[in-house]
């Protein structure tokens, strides 16, 4: 076992202690256990799972943002998380349907990189929601 603390910039979203974890890198996912060699990376928008004391897996969609795993305790800063009860499918939708509007007409006052984070971000939503329900 060991402690995660999961944060954003508006509220402690967790504060629990798990048997593991698995995050979305920016190369790759990475599977966290008890006495993990100390780290500092930052995240893309993915799945965060996590499975808690009494073995209950829980997955939540995040945004992006870093983690730091050092003597058995793992804070995770996140721009957004969300559990698939608390996403809006609706809302997801429409910024998918958006980014994707945006990424065709390749407008030169278009950012590709914004449009592209935004599409990630909405279909790992739109994926957690559909996982949960």
């Amino acid at each position: 076992m060991f402690s995660l603390s999961i944060v954003t910039p508006e509220r402690v979203y967790c504060e629990t202690e798990v048997e593991s974890l698995v995050v979305p890198g920016t190369d790759g996912y990475l599977g966290v256990l008890s006495h993990h060699a100390p780290l500092i990376t930052a995240l893309k928008p993915g799945r965060i799972e996590y499975r808690d004391a009494e073995a209950k897996v829980h997955t939540l969609a995040v945004s992006g943002g870093f983690i730091e795993v050092s003597d058995n305790q793992v804070t995770l800063l996140a721009d957004t998380i969300e559990s698939g009860d608390e996403i809006d499918l609706d809302r997801a939708k429409a910024a998918h349907d958006r980014a994707k509007e945006r990424l065709q007409k390749k407008d030169s006052d278009i950012s590709i990189d914004r449009a592209s984070a935004a599409l990630a971000r909405a279909l790992i939503r739109m994926r957690i929601y559909r996982e949960t329900h």
